[in-house]
C-alpha cells in the first residue's frame, strides 16, 4: 500500500514539475517573439527617422529649385505641398487596404513557427 502512495506522490511531483516547465517554456516563447517584434519595430523606426530627414531636405531642395524655375520661391513650395496633398488623399482612400496588410503582417510575424 505504501508503494502506491509513494507512486502517487512521485506522479504528482512530476505533474507539478511538468506544469512549471510548460509555463516556463511559454514565458520564454513569449519573450522571444515579443523581442523579435520590438527589435524589428525599433530598427524600422530608426530607418524611418533617417528617411524622413532625407525626404525633408530633398523636398526643400526641390521646392527651391521649382521656385527658381517658376520665378517665385513660394510657388515651388506650393507645388511640392500640392503633390503631398494629392498623395495624402490617395493614401486616405486606400487606408483600409494598407491597414489590413499591416495587420496581417504583424499577426503572421507573431505566430511564425520556428523550426
Amino acid at each position: 500500500m505504501e508503494t502506491n502512495v509513494n507512486s502517487i506522490e512521485t506522479l504528482l511531483i512530476r505533474v507539478e514539475d511538468f506544469g512549471k516547465t510548460a509555463i516556463e517554456i511559454a514565458k520564454l516563447k513569449f519573450v522571444d517573439k515579443s523581442s523579435d517584434v520590438v527589435s524589428k519595430l525599433i530598427t524600422r523606426l530608426i530607418l524611418l527617422v533617417i528617411l524622413s530627414f532625407f525626404v525633408i531636405i530633398l523636398n526643400i531642395g526641390i521646392a527651391l529649385w521649382l521656385g527658381e524655375i517658376i520665378g517665385k520661391n513660394y510657388f515651388g513650395f506650393l507645388a511640392v505641398a500640392s503633390f503631398y496633398g494629392l498623395v495624402l488623399i490617395i493614401f486616405a482612400i486606400m487606408q483600409p487596404i494598407f491597414k489590413r496588410r499591416i495587420k496581417n503582417s504583424i499577426i503572421s510575424q507573431i505566430l511564425k513557427k520556428d523550426i
